[in-house]
């Protein structure tokens, strides 16, 4: 094994096997400490990682290794998913104050799932990874067992996501079928019909995970966990990785024919719709939580109409952005004790630091120029107006419903 293979794999074995020690101790001290040194080393070696894109596999069955590898889109996400992690995880070392050990340990678990999905490789690889990702999540939303409420919402996350996710053990099947290896470079090569099962089946998968329609309803229960799951959950990990496999796998839904313009649809009309849900939520997670489905609709557009580039920016920019705007509102959520967008006003200039925090976020979620969002945005469009102008109006649409639900929350906490 060469030393870079080493700091591949270490990416993703130190965050589980120091989250899988911490959730297991009583340390209640030295959890939040050791779950951020642990994030920093582990940013640190995404970064290092990304910059020399390395490749390991293992033989796992006959025709399927267990595959991991650092290629152009995943040494971007990368280092993304490793130093989101890690702020989020910096806010709640102040933020959660009972079963320290158990969260910091679950959520550094969940990191190195999310970690693990992003250099998947082979089918193998990303089923493992996708399964202790969606586990890992549930336990996070569910975090405080005893309040039925969100127990039931973790439950319904489970049940939903765990029904499209039958689509990747559907896909796996017809890839030994189809002849071309477990390899998810290799899939769009694969026999005829084997090849449109493969697609449907990982599109069913990636649209579950991501929460597009018709799966986007579980998504507003998630919002019953801790803040910094929501801040994590909904910007780099989770939610984003649905949007990311359909990036990864581009090549196969175009070898189709009808699963890259079905995803670019399904995600512009997530768009749209959950648009219009964030602008009438009365509760700024609520809000931010249709948001994300949202702007992971243009994700999807763009990997069903082969933006790849101009996805794969959108989706680091929204994941910064939106890990910014759930840790603002977690910090008025301790502060007020209420979410609600009527016990907000004013919010931001009570707390300038963090009210201009937020504005920032918003703004760039409005896609205001020169902010990160506006470029990536048009980067899609862009793309979606080579493949059909109805796809370019319908975006044209969701990226003004982005401004006007942004303005909603910068008109509440300033005026």
């Amino acid at each position: 094994m060469t030393g870079s293979q080493a700091v591949l794999l270490a990416v993703v074995v130190l965050p589980a096997a120091v989250g899988a020690v911490l959730a297991l101790t009583r340390a209640e001290r030295a959890a939040a400490p050791v779950a951020v040194l642990t994030a920093a080393l582990t940013t640190v070696l995404a970064a290092a990682a990304a910059l020399t894109q390395p490749a390991l596999a293992y033989p796992f069955v006959a025709g399927a290794d267990f595959a991991l590898e650092v290629d152009a889109l995943a040494a971007l996400t990368l280092p993304m998913v490793a130093g989101v992690t890690l702020l989020v995880l910096v806010f709640a070392a102040g933020s959660i104050r009972a079963a320290r050990p158990r969260f910091h340990g679950l959520m550094l678990v969940f990191a190195a799932a999310a970690l693990a999905t992003v250099t998947a490789a082979s089918l193998p690889a990303l089923l493992f990874a996708w399964e202790l990702m969606g586990a890992t999540s549930y336990a996070l939303i569910g975090f405080w067992w005893r309040d039925s409420g969100r127990v039931s919402a973790g439950l319904t996350a489970f049940v939903t996501t765990r029904t499209a996710d039958l689509g990747l053990y559907i896909a796996a099947g017809a890839a030994l079928a189809g002849g071309a290896g477990m390899a998810l470079s290799a899939l769009p090569a694969a026999e005829d019909p084997w090849r449109h099962v493969i697609a449907a089946g990982i599109l069913v998968a990636a649209l579950g995970k991501a929460a597009q329609l018709p799966f986007s309803f579980w998504l507003s229960g998630a919002m019953k966990g801790p803040s910094p799951v929501s801040a994590l959950l909904h910007s780099a990990a989770m939610v984003a990785m649905g949007g990311y496999l359909l990036l990864r796998v581009e090549p196969l839904l175009a070898s189709t024919g009808w699963a890259g313009p079905a995803a670019a649809w399904a995600g512009v009309a997530t768009a749209v719709l959950m648009g219009f849900v964030a602008l009438a939520q009365r509760e700024l997670k609520q809000l931010l939580a249709a948001s994300t489905v949202a702007q992971l609709g243009f994700v999807v557009l763009a990997a069903g109409v082969g933006a790849v580039s101009g996805g794969a920016a959108h989706l680091v920019a929204h994941a910064s952005t939106k890990a910014l705007l759930f840790l603002a509102a977690g910090a008025w959520l301790t502060a007020l004790g209420t979410e609600e967008l009527t016990a907000l006003r004013g919010a931001g200039r009570r707390w300038r630091v963090v009210g201009v925090s937020a504005t920032v976020g918003a703004l760039a979620l409005a896609g205001i120029a020169p902010l990160s969002l506006w470029a990536t945005k048009d980067a899609v469009l862009a793309g979606a107006l080579e493949a059909s102008v109805w796809l370019y109006a319908a975006g044209l649409v969701a990226a003004a419903l982005s401004a006007a639900y942004a303005g909603k929350v910068l008109w509440t906490i300033w005026r």
